[in-house]
């Protein structure tokens, strides 16, 4: 059983996925993360055509990213992604990300919900078999959960409006962007020396097309930051973050 619900998906970066450097994106290895969980679930029979059925939708709530080394271009990486436990509403997935020599290059954990269609709250899944989420409850990418980050201010640092090819099928901003936006705001001399060794994203409220995002950022200290996004027209907070480098 622990075999067939272990999945492992093999890409290869590409230029589109590397930064000016020549190191990938934090934004590109999310979408990894994205595009494994997405195979992963289809294969297990809860994917995104599987629950629409039930008037459902997935979509990301939480991430904890861990990253040990930067990929580059050309390189190829293997994720291994696993569905882990559920609480309640949420359902959490585990993934390890090695490249070619097979060294551990990122470990993440995620939570995800399913939202109805309709009233756009989260619902509890029919039909999943829970065994999925029994048999790997000892299997571990981070002994932790994604966690859930608290209020502070901030300075804005940033303002940015969501643009046709910013949003997904599911018709809001792209999970990714939000990663992509708050790695916008720090300057060019700072990227060129750091690159991140933790994200932490909570995805609290959906943004639309034409609708605007204020960043805001504080400064923990010289390697240490959060985030959040507050929506200008509904004036939600859109998301939080954090990020350690």
């Amino acid at each position: 059983m622990k075999d067939k619900i272990t999945i492992f998906k093999e890409f290869e970066i590409t230029s589109a996925d590397v930064d000016m450097f020549g190191r990938m994106r934090p934004g590109a290895m999310a979408n990894l993360l994205v595009q494994s969980a997405i195979t992963s679930a289809d294969k297990l029979g809860f994917g995104f055509k599987n629950i629409k059925e039930q008037e459902l939708f997935w979509v990301f709530s939480r991430l904890a990213l861990e990253i040990y080394q930067a990929p580059k271009w050309y390189d190829k990486i293997t994720v291994e992604t696993w569905p882990k436990d559920s609480e309640r509403i949420l359902y959490f997935r585990d993934l390890i990300l090695r490249n070619q020599k097979g060294e551990v290059v990122a470990k993440a954990t995620s939570a995800w919900l399913a939202i109805d269609f309709k009233t756009k709250r989260p619902k509890i899944l029919e039909g999943i078999r829970a065994d999925y989420f029994i048999e790997l409850k000892e299997k571990i990418a981070l002994d932790y959960r994604p966690e859930k980050l608290g209020k502070f201010q901030g300075d804005i640092v940033a303002e940015r409006m969501a643009t046709f090819y910013d949003i997904d099928l599911n018709q809001h901003l792209t999970s990714t962007r939000y990663i992509d936006w708050m790695f916008d705001s720090f300057d060019l001399d700072f990227l060129r020396k750091n690159y991140p060794k933790k994200i932490t994203i909570n995805y609290i409220k959906e943004t639309k097309i034409n609708e605007s995002i204020v960043v805001y950022r504080e400064k923990i200290n010289a390697k240490h930051f959060i985030f959040r996004g507050e929506n200008l027209q509904n004036k939600k907070e859109a998301f939080k973050a954090r990020i350690e480098f």
